[in-house]
């Protein structure tokens, strides 16, 4: 396997040539043409000014655009920059100041919103341009007319570019989501990245020919590393899906033949849970990658008996790893899928560590620690950050909460940070979320921590009914099914029944909008 992202992708156009590798609506691009176009793209960074280890950012949801546009910038040596699609003007300011990004492709218009005018007033030095890749923003560039200035260009010299971009080199800049304060970029460089995804594209038994719809955004790394680079590893059809709609979502599997359908468990669940999913074929499908949040045994189960999955596989990883860390096999049992996130991925060391750093025994709860070529160059242009990230031994110290078994296996059981101390003891709440997500209850479950004047902190649990339970939960039915199934000091002492959780974009409930809402809410 190649050792940078822009000789992957011309490896994948000797290896793949006619083969489809991007499908999005009318546009289709075999592995030898994306090749081509990401060539042509760099040309027209190279034209535009960019020099190696300059900063590009792209803002835009999942479109073919965006994987041309950043083939082409890291064939001219450029480092991809992600930014949300749900951040607001201030937010994405902050990250293209701190990034130094020079270049920044975005959209005009995207579900209401213009994103070029979402920044037009703040304050952007380095920004020399704004590129259109749809729509026509006032004061952008059109992708087209950006991609006509690098014919101006030698091809050789694209080429020259590409083949000079080394293993070691930036590859991407993905800014931690901040939900536990400013966002922080994670520097990870080509080598770590193919190495991470040609063991994570192994692992899932992803394959040539596989059509895999990308719901995972762009901007994170499990819908581009572990979404179209890999396709580009394996030979497999990336075809990118815009929002997650449901019904769409259902039409697009028979209708496109999607055999990968990686996401959060809340896609599968939603999936299930639709009434009209039975109009719709899905023996297509056979391949299933989840994590991200807890994963009911009886979920796994129903995948592969309703959706027809053969292959299942839960994993753990967070940006600082390059988004990879441990995995489950193909042939784990259901209860071990759905109970842990697997074990290491082949070359990389995982630990749980108490306070002083000391491994912990098997079956006891400590911090995952992670070593190896996985592990990030360090957060960009914050070496007191970095220095507490990464300690002098290598260790990456993630802040999650796990307990590894006896074949080394992690089962996650909270953030370090989401941990509360109730009258002196320690509270999980990802351990009491799944304790009642499994009462077949609920949809969704949210547990944190508030202040009490008595206790220090108690539960506060946010939960979502299921529709067979809609009518007859309340507070106090929620707070009694505790009682009688968890230890005392595990039981919320609030309750709050909602409709939906505030969610980013991956799916994950964002605890730091539930703390406001608890926070504002009568005792």
């Amino acid at each position: 396997m190649e050792q940078t992202i822009p000789r992957l992708v011309q490896g994948a156009a000797q290896r793949y040539r006619s083969l489809s590798a991007l499908e999005d609506g009318d546009v289709q691009f075999d592995f030898s043409s994306l090749a081509a176009a990401g060539l042509g793209a760099a040309r027209a960074f190279i034209a535009a000014g960019l020099v190696p280890g300059d900063r590009v950012g792209i803002w835009a949801p999942n479109i073919h655009e965006w994987v041309v546009a950043a083939i082409g910038l890291q064939n001219a040596g450029g480092v991809l920059v992600t930014l949300n699609t749900r951040m607001k003007g201030p937010e994405a300011a902050y990250i293209l100041r701190k990034s130094g990004t020079r270049w920044l492709c975005t959209l005009g218009d995207f579900l209401g919103v213009d994103y070029a005018r979402e920044i037009a007033g703040e304050d952007l030095p380095e920004l020399q341009s704004i590129i259109a890749l749809r729509g026509k923003p006032e004061g952008a560039i059109p992708w087209r007319e950006f991609l006509a200035r690098g014919e101006t260009v030698d091809e050789a010299e694209a080429q020259a570019r590409l083949e000079a971009v080394g293993p070691d080199d930036l590859s991407d800049l993905i800014f931690t989501s901040g939900t536990t304060g400013r966002p922080k970029g994670v520097m990870t460089a080509h080598g770590q990245n193919i190495r991470g995804f040609e063991a994570w594209s192994e692992v899932v038994g992803l394959r040539e020919g596989d059509r895999y719809l990308i719901i995972n955004p762009f901007f994170h790394s499990f819908g581009y590393k572990a979404g179209w680079l890999a396709c580009l590893m394996r030979g497999a059809t990336a075809l990118p899906q815009l929002t997650f709609d449901i019904p769409e979502v259902l039409a697009r599997i028979g209708r496109d033949r999607i055999s990968v359908l990686p996401g959060p468990p809340t896609i599968y669940q939603s999936i299930l849970a639709h009434p009209e999913r039975g109009d719709h074929d899905l023996s297509c499908l056979r391949l299933a990658v989840t994590g991200a949040a807890p994963t009911p045994v009886e979920l796994i189960r129903r995948m592969r008996d309703e959706l027809g999955f053969d292959t299942i596989i839960t994993g753990y990883g967070l940006t600082e790893s390059c988004g990879i860390v441990s995995m489950c096999r193909f042939d784990d049992d259901p209860e071990t899928i759905a109970t842990t996130s697997g074990r290491a991925i082949p070359n990389i060391e995982v630990r749980c560590v108490d306070e002083a750093g000391k491994e912990v025994p098997r079956g006891k709860p400590g911090e995952v620690i992670v070593r190896g070529y996985n592990v990030m160059r360090g957060y960009f242009d914050d070496p007191g950050e970095t220095g507490k990230a990464i300690d002098n031994d290598g260790w990456l110290h993630t802040g999650d909460v796990a307990e590894m078994d006896e074949r080394g296996y992690l089962r996650i059981t909270d953030r370090i940070k989401d941990m509360y101390i109730m009258g002196g003891l320690n509270c999980y709440p990802a351990e009491i979320e799944k304790m009642m997500y499994d009462s077949g209850l609920f949809a969704q479950v949210a547990v944190i921590g508030v202040p009490d004047p008595r206790m220090g902190e108690v539960g506060m649990a946010f939960v979502v009914p299921a529709p067979e339970s809609a009518s007859s939960l309340s507070p106090e039915s929620v707070t009694a099914w505790c009682r009688e199934n968890m230890a005392n000091y595990k039981v919320p002492r609030r309750v709050e029944i909602v409709s939906a959780l505030p969610a980013n974009a991956m799916g994950k409930v964002t605890k730091f909008e539930l703390r406001k809402r608890a926070a504002n809410a009568p005792a």
